[in-house]
């Protein structure tokens, strides 16, 4: 729905469907504006990221097309090459025909598509690097023999994983946006009603799609409509100020986690067809957000589900009381041991006691001058 905030990662124990889930993802894709009969997928609407081919056309005064395709999700194998990766040169043809040698890879299929690893915890490290470079860039950059030729690689990317197979790579952790744990437990009727339907699309696949397409159609008109939306939706500057109260109450490791959430609550507005952002919007974006995100440098565990959901809770609270407050100039010593928003114990308390009395202390000096 809003393929700026970048990806997702799936994680839970085997036999839970997470590529099934993937898989099921597919079909709700939008459709995306492309440069006709390019080989790299180029968006026609950013000319700065065109490849060399487009480019040259467009300098030669050549009207570039433009058409219109579905989205696809572009799978990566754990068994596929470097070369299958990033693509491969020959080197005596880019002498002669210059990008025209290049064959793309699956980073070039990739532009302006999905791109699934499963079990991307498994990924070999040769592998985690190349995709780290082009996740962060937004560029594919080939090298052989001292030539090196690029074109633009900017995908959602979504990686599938069993916690009990290994760990992902912190770096490449960081590079998935959301998280989102699959749990394992069901009740009997819930494993019961999972087997139905598996049984069911296997008898039948086109009448078990049929029965659910208006379902399914309801869906991608909330997400179309949502697109269309998101850059409406508000985001108010005192819930900005909760999420990175909460962020910071978290230890969370940098600022990333504030952006992503904040992009998360305006998908989720425009999702719902509203055009501000509420704290359910908070609550569920950070716990998408949050789940799987390292704490100080590291040194701590993720964030459980409570803490998550207490942190933004009591920062929206303390960020509601601010935003009433009147301005310091205007506040009293009096006024502002009363208004100030203090909360018992907890890092909220400490950071509003610690400002109010910043603040006293400043209008103390400026009535001795």
């Amino acid at each position: 729905m809003n393929p700026r905030i970048g990806g997702v990662l799936v994680s839970g124990p085997k036999g839970t469907g997470k590529t099934t889930i993937v898989r099921a993802f597919a079909d709700l894709l939008p459709e995306v504006e492309v440069v006709k009969g390019c080989r790299f997928g180029c968006n026609p609407n950013n000319p700065d990221a065109l490849c060399a081919e487009c480019r040259t056309r467009r300098d030669d005064g050549e009207k570039i097309e433009t058409t219109t395709r579905k989205m696809r999700v572009v799978n990566l194998p754990l068994s596929t090459t470097e070369d299958r990766l990033v693509g491969s040169l020959d080197i005596e043809k880019v002498l002669q025909e210059g990008i025209q040698a290049l064959k793309p890879g699956i980073l070039a299929e990739a532009h302006q598509n999905v791109l699934y690893v499963d079990e991307v915890n498994l990924l070999p490290d040769h592998l985690v690097d190349d995709l780290l470079d082009a996740a962060a860039t937004k560029v594919n950059v080939i090298e052989r023999e001292g030539i090196s030729i690029s074109h633009a690689s900017d995908f959602v990317l979504m990686g599938s994983m069993n916690p009990e197979e290994g760990e992902l790579r912190p770096q490449l952790l960081d590079r998935f946006p959301l998280h989102i744990s699959v749990g394992g437990k069901h009740s009997i009727e819930e494993r019961m009603e999972l087997v139905r339907r598996n049984l069911e699309f296997e008898k039948d696949p086109d009448a078990f799609s049929k029965k659910w397409s208006e379902e399914q159609n309801e869906l991608r008109r909330k997400i179309v409509q949502a697109r269309e939306l998101v850059d409406s939706v508000f985001l108010p500057d005192a819930k900005l100020r909760a999420i990175a109260m909460a962020c910071d109450a978290l230890e969370v490791d940098g600022v990333r986690p504030d952006i992503i959430i904040s992009k998360a609550a305006i998908s989720l507005a425009a999702f719902d067809g509203r055009k501000e952002v509420n704290l359910e919007d908070m609550k569920l974006a950070s716990q998408l957000a949050l789940s799987h995100r390292t704490r100080r440098g590291g040194l701590l565990e993720p964030p459980s589900a409570s803490e998550i959901d207490e942190s933004i809770s009591k920062a929206h609270e303390v960020a509601k009381k601010r935003d009433k407050r009147k301005s310091p100039t205007e506040m009293t010593e009096e006024s502002k041991d009363k208004s100030g928003p203090r909360m018992s114990g907890g890092k909220f308390g400490r950071q509003s006691t610690v400002a109010e009395t910043d603040m006293a202390n400043g209008k103390k000096k400026l009535r001795r001058k």
